[in-house]
């Protein structure tokens, strides 16, 4: 495995301040992009980026020297109230992402992007202004990475403990099984390893789309090599 330069987005929220620690951890090093003023709200050990999400212009020009692109900027506690935010922010930093991570000069090699698993009989607004950032991925050329989980179980997320023993029985039953293993609950650490090991993979290889996907079911499975310091 070798070392990553990996510029993140979204790094001061629920998954980005658990995930650089972990990949600091392992050796890789991390440029971390926050708003002004936001900078201290950064794990140490990161280079942090003052800039705006959801202005590539703001940050572009720090992305060079970067191999890999991790977005994670997202609408904290999503919900239908939400549906215009999840264009105005969630999609927005997304094209902004993707136009830094293409501009000329840029060595963006690998792009991984935190979606959500859909269709979905719910939340329609949010799963379909992430299924658009998946295609504008797809339109851009760079090889991504995109995870696809529905509910992430941690602290300030624990609400849908309760729906397991439901997801429990649904996910073996026939007629219910795929939807339910597709849109089932992942837990914080499944997530931050899921998160971990989609950086440290290559690429996805040619032909183009160069896509991975990585449903709910892979999510869980995830495991880590050693890390580099090891």
């Amino acid at each position: 495995m070798r070392k990553r330069h990996v510029f993140v987005t979204g790094a001061t929220g629920y998954l980005g301040r658990r995930v650089i620690p972990e990949l600091l951890a392992r050796g890789h090093a991390v440029r971390a992009l926050a708003r002004e003023g936001s900078a201290s709200r950064l794990p140490a050990g990161c280079e942090p980026v003052t800039g705006d999400a959801l202005d590539a212009a703001t940050f572009a020009a720090r992305v060079p020297t970067c191999d890999t692109m991790l977005q994670l900027v997202g609408v904290a506690h999503p919900s239908p109230a939400k549906a215009k935010l999840f264009r105005t922010v969630d999609l927005a930093s997304l094209r902004a992402s993707v136009e830094a991570a293409a501009a000329p000069g840029a060595t963006v090699a690998h792009f991984v992007y935190v979606s959500v698993a859909h269709p979905a009989p719910a939340m329609k607004a949010y799963w379909q202004a992430r299924a658009e950032g998946e295609e504008i991925l797809r339109a851009s050329g760079i090889p991504s990475t995109i995870l696809r989980p529905w509910y992430v179980l941690g602290p300030g997320h624990r609400w849908p403990y309760a729906l397991i023993p439901f997801y429990w029985a649904l996910e073996r039953l026939p007629p219910t099984r795929e939807g339910a293993r597709r849109l089932g609950l992942v837990t914080l650490p499944q997530m931050i390893r899921a998160l971990v090991a989609a950086v440290e993979a290559e690429p996805p290889p040619a032909p183009s789309p160069r896509i991975r996907i990585i449903e709910v079911p892979e999510i869980r499975a995830a495991s880590l090599s050693s890390p580099l310091s090891a």
